[in-house]
């Protein structure tokens, strides 16, 4: 794997390395390995002692742990109820009147701000509507909505009388809607009349009419009207959501659940056509985001956390919903892109409402290097003291961009790692006590077990191979809904007692963590495998590059080879000599096995709604062949432009 290394042991070289600073520690909450200490010490004991602490009990859990390999149960015997403790005990802890929420609409001018105690008053209505409407303990409930504050309203009303809920992204397709709803047999389904993006109406409700014609379990659709455009509604089936809560009390009894009653399940893709229903459940869920919530961005009494993700992925489920406000902190909620109706939104809205924390996809970080610095220096970003990234390795570049353009060069930089499985973050730097190392996610946390494997499964000290956790830890997923043997046949078949990640990763001599992207996102070039993520990097540090994708292609010679797609920054121009440049300075970085055979420039890359680039689409425009699901694009005509483009680019090389 020696062609894998050579950027990350040039990083190293460099000695390109943030250590805390003396500014940061003296608020910080954590300045030393106490924590780190105390968890290996006694890693039950740990995970109980953080369970009192953070989570307000009906019944105290009687045992900590259960492990049943691949299965695991939390503080059993444990009795709460997940929207008591987001909620109602900070209402009766007198902080009713402290800002939950934030919410800046796409449109310019349209804002709410939303306390602890309106929420708890909205919750406790559309749950008590919710009952009125025959949903009861167990029943599952999907949730397809825009960024609005109904959406975390209408979790946390599910949460509250015991209805699991599956929340679907608002830019997925009626086809995914439905076969989502219908996995999970939802009695009831949570819309809205339409969304917003870039000032363009997104039709919900019509794509919920399509997928309910083939969703039999589907009781009633309840809207929520936010554009106010007409859309149809079936008499008896479809409700308006303020018709449903209007009369409707503004207390609501919580259900007591049990530790490991189901919370919730959300669908991520897999190695097959079919979606995989995660199963996160109650207690140990909850807990874990809190716990990693409050320490990874080190909250503070006065802490505005913006995390800008969507919660129709997990990272909005742990890092909008239920850690922020089980950790009674005010949060920022925006429900519009980067761009609209400006490229500065972002920035104009860290500087009005003074956000301290951010937490968002290198995807963006890299997307606004494209656009220029001068758009965040337009505003006052001085009261950041904390920058997150989370989604996919960072590349170096843009750490570094991050930190000095948008952290003033004195932020840290917390890159986390984790996925829709582990619930939470798993390893990410602590920011008053790890020394940051752009492009690592440095160790994991506290009471996580993690470490880099070769193919048998056999840890390896330093080098590369694959990300592997080694212990069972609170936020895990429970299994996969209605299909326990894909859940031991996807995570626990390939390494026995060890939790397969799917990542490929290094593992430094400090015992860092450098992830590498997805097993299948590492390229067989002649025997060598090469990690996309290492190309992409490798391009991104020319300073003509502002982002870059890099997928493998079928190559008689090399069995595979690397075709790249470039995004220019400013002020650069297509050309051969620009190819032959780039092309130069990966083999330079990497070594020549690295160089890309082909390199594409395109305006844009093809990405989800979220800002995910969608490399399923890149190798599929490499290999000529017919695409895919392109639904869940944001800007579908950009797949067009890079098929001509990229087979341009392969005659030019034939």
């Amino acid at each position: 794997m020696s062609v894998e290394i050579k950027t990350i042991d040039t990083l190293l070289e460099e000695r390109r390395t943030f250590p805390p600073t003396a500014e940061f520690q003296r608020r910080a909450r954590v300045t030393d390995d106490s924590l780190y200490r105390a968890a290996e010490a006694d890693p039950e004991g740990f995970w109980a002692e953080q369970a009192r602490r953070y989570i307000s009990w009906y019944k105290p859990f009687d045992r900590v742990l259960e492990w049943n390999l691949p299965f695991a149960t939390w503080f059993g015997g444990g009795r709460m109820n997940v929207s008591y403790n987001c909620l109602d005990r900070h209402v009766e802890a007198g902080r009713g009147d402290k800002v939950a929420y934030h919410w800046e609409a796409e449109p310019l001018g349209e804002t709410r701000t939303i306390t602890y105690r309106d929420l708890l008053d909205e919750v406790c209505r559309f749950a008590n509507a919710l009952r009125a409407l025959g949903v009861k303990k167990g029943d599952r409930v999907g949730i397809y909505m825009p960024m609005i504050p109904e959406l975390p309203v209408a979790m946390l009303a599910c949460a509250r009388i015991g209805a699991p809920h599956s929340v679907v992204f608002g830019g997925f397709s009626a086809e995914a809607v439905r076969d989502r709803m219908n996995d999970a047999e939802a009695v009831l389904l949570i819309t809205a009349d339409e969304g917003w993006r870039r000032g363009n109406a997104v039709p919900l409700k019509r794509n919920v009419d399509e997928a309910v014609e083939r969703a039999p379990s589907i009781r009633n659709v309840v809207v929520v009207r936010r554009t106010g455009n007409e859309v149809p509604m079936r008499e008896r089936r479809d409700l308006w959501y303020h018709d449903v809560i209007h009369d409707q009390p503004t207390t609501c009894e919580p259900e007591q659940m049990e530790s490991e009653d189901l919370l919730f399940t959300l669908y991520t893709s897999g190695t097959t056509a079919k979606p995989k229903g995660i199963k996160h459940t109650t207690a140990g869920y909850h807990l874990y985001t809190m716990f990693t919530h409050d320490y990874v961005f080190d909250i503070q009494p006065d802490t505005v956390y913006w995390c800008a993700a969507d919660i129709g992925w997990v990272t909005g489920h742990s890092y909008i919903v239920y850690g922020p406000l089980g950790n009674g902190v005010t949060s920022v909620m925006y429900e519009g892109t980067p761009d609209y109706p400006n490229k500065d939104r972002w920035w104009s809205i860290i500087a009005k409402h003074g956000v301290t924390v951010l937490y968002c996809a290198p995807t963006a970080i890299r997307t606004f290097m494209k656009w220029g610095p001068e758009h965040p220096a337009q505003h006052d970003l001085s009261s950041l003291r904390l920058l997150g990234t989370v989604g996919e390795p960072i590349n170096p570049e843009a750490w570094i961009w991050y930190r000095e353009h948008i952290g003033g060069n004195r932020t840290p930089v917390v890159d986390t790692w984790w996925q829709t499985e582990t619930g939470g973050i798993m390893i990410a730097p602590l920011p008053g006590v790890t020394t940051l190392k752009p492009g690592s996610a440095t160790k994991p946390l506290p009471g996580i077990s993690a470490a880099v494997v070769d193919e048998q499964g056999q840890i390896i000290k330093v080098g590369g191979g694959y990300a592997a956790l080694l212990k069972p830890w609170p936020g895990m997923l429970r299994g996969i809904w209605g299909d326990d043997e894909r859940y031991k046949q996807t995570y626990w078949a390939r390494f026995g007692d060890k939790y397969f990640a799917g990542d490929g990763a290094r593992i430094d001599d400090d015992g860092d963590f450098w992830f590498m992207g997805r097993v299948d996102d590492v390229m067989n070039v002649a025997g060598h495998r090469i990690s996309t993520t290492e190309v992409e990097s490798a391009l991104v540090d020319h300073p003509a590059v502002a982002e870059a994708a890099v997928v493998a292609k079928s190559d008689a010679e090399t069995g595979q080879a690397i075709s790249a797609f470039v995004t220019l920054r400013g002020g650069y121009d297509e050309s051969t000599e620009l190819i032959v440049e780039l092309r130069g300075h990966v083999a330079k970085l990497i070594g020549p096995i690295a160089r890309p055979k082909w390199i594409a420039f395109t305006p844009d890359l093809p990405k989800t709604r979220s800002g995910k680039i969608m490399r399923r689409l890149l190798r599929d425009i490499a290999e000529n062949r017919q695409l895919g699901d392109t639904t869940t694009l944001a800007d579908a005509g950009i797949v067009a432009d890079l098929q001509r483009r990229s087979q341009e680019e392969q005659d030019k090389e034939a």
